[in-house]
C-alpha cells in the first residue's frame, strides 16, 4: 500500500491519485462508508483478485467476486466492507482532481458502481498502480499515471463500437430534451424524434444512457435545477422548478429531496452543488409519460 502525498503546485491538477496498493484482507474489520469519509471528493477504483467483497450502493445490495471492479464517488451514499468468515484480495487506486471525478462520474451514470472489464485493462490498471507503488518522480508524473488510469477505464465502458452505435443514434433525442427541459417531454415524442418503434426505442435509449427514457428526463431536469440553485442565487425556487419543467413546486421539492438528500433551499444555502456526482442511476422513478 503506498499512500501518496505531493507538494500542491500553483496550479490545480486535474487528475491526481490520493493513495493505491494491493491487500488482503481476511477475518478482520474492512468497512468504509462513503457518507463519513470527508468532503473533498474523490473517487476509489477497487478491482476484486479473488475472495468476495460486499457493497450496499443506493439502497442496493451487491457482492463483489473475482473479476469484479468496484468504483465509487466519496463523498456519496454507498458502503463496501468484508463480512464476516470471508477473504477479499484486490487492488485499488484512488484519486481527485476535477477531470478525475467528471471522467468516473459519466461512467458510474451508464454502469453503475459494479464493472466488468476485460483482462487488458485490468492489466493496465493493476500497472498504474505499480507504477504510483514504486514512486512517481513528481506531481505530474503521478498525475499522468492517474490519468492513464482514468482513461483506460473510459476506453474500456466507452469504447466499444455498439455503444457508440448506440449513443449516436440517440444523440438527437438528447440534444432535445436538453434544449427542451423547460418543457413538457413525453416520452411518446422522444420516440417519434427517434424514427424507432416505442419497445426498440426504450430498449435503445436505456442502454445508451443507463436510465429508461422518462427517468434520464427527470434527472436533467433535476441536474438543471442543482446548477440554477447555486449558480443564479437571485431566482426564487418556485421559478427555478417552471425554468426546470416542473409546473408543480412541491412535486419539484419532494423529487429534489429524494434524490439530493435535501430541500432546494436548503441546497442552494449549503452550495452543494460543486462536491454532488451527476445524479443519474439515484432510483427517482416516474411513468413513462411523466415529465
Amino acid at each position: 500500500m503506498r499512500t501518496i502525498s505531493l507538494p500542491r503546485g500553483r496550479q490545480r491538477l486535474h487528475a491526481m491519485p490520493t493513495s493505491t496498493g494491493y491487500e488482503v484482507r481476511e477475518d478482520e474489520i474492512y468497512d468504509w462508508d462513503g457518507r463519513k469519509r470527508g468532503q473533498t471528493p474523490f473517487t476509489v477504483l477497487q478491482h476484486t483478485i479473488g475472495g468476495t467483497g460486499r457493497l450496499r450502493y443506493e439502497n442496493r445490495n451487491y457482492r463483489l467476486q473475482e473479476n469484479d471492479t468496484l468504483l465509487v464517488l466519496v463523498p456519496h451514499n454507498h458502503r463496501y466492507w468484508l463480512a464476516s468468515d470471508e477473504r477479499w484480495e484486490y487492488f485499488w487506486i484512488s484519486m481527485n482532481g476535477e477531470e478525475a471525478l467528471r471522467i468516473h462520474k459519466s461512467i458510474l451514470s451508464i454502469s453503475g458502481p459494479v464493472l466488468r472489464l476485460k483482462p487488458a485493462t485490468i492489466d493496465h490498471l493493476a500497472d498504474c498502480s505499480l507504477r504510483l507503488i514504486k514512486g512517481a518522480a513528481s506531481a505530474g508524473a503521478a498525475s499522468a499515471i492517474a490519468y492513464e488510469a482514468a482513461m483506460a477505464l473510459y476506453d474500456d465502458v466507452f469504447g466499444s463500437h455498439a455503444f457508440a452505435e448506440k449513443q449516436s443514434a440517440m444523440q438527437p433525442v438528447i440534444d432535445h430534451i436538453n434544449a427542451n427541459l423547460d418543457k413538457p417531454l413525453p416520452v411518446a415524442d422522444l420516440v417519434q424524434i427517434s424514427g424507432l418503434s416505442r419497445a426498440h426505442f426504450s430498449r435503445c435509449f436505456a442502454e445508451s444512457e443507463g436510465l429508461p427514457p422518462a427517468e434520464f428526463v427527470l434527472q436533467q431536469r433535476l441536474q438543471r435545477a442543482a446548477k440554477l440553485l447555486t449558480k443564479a442565487d437571485f431566482l426564487p425556487v418556485k421559478e427555478v422548478a417552471i425554468l426546470c419543467g416542473f409546473e408543480d413546486a412541491n412535486y419539484f421539492s419532494k423529487v429534489f429531496r429524494r434524490l439530493y438528500g435535501t430541500t432546494p433551499s436548503q441546497f442552494r444555502t449549503t452550495g452543494m452543488y460543486a462536491n454532488l456526482r451527476t445524479p443519474a442511476r439515484r432510483g427517482v422513478r416516474v411513468s413513462d409519460d411523466e415529465s
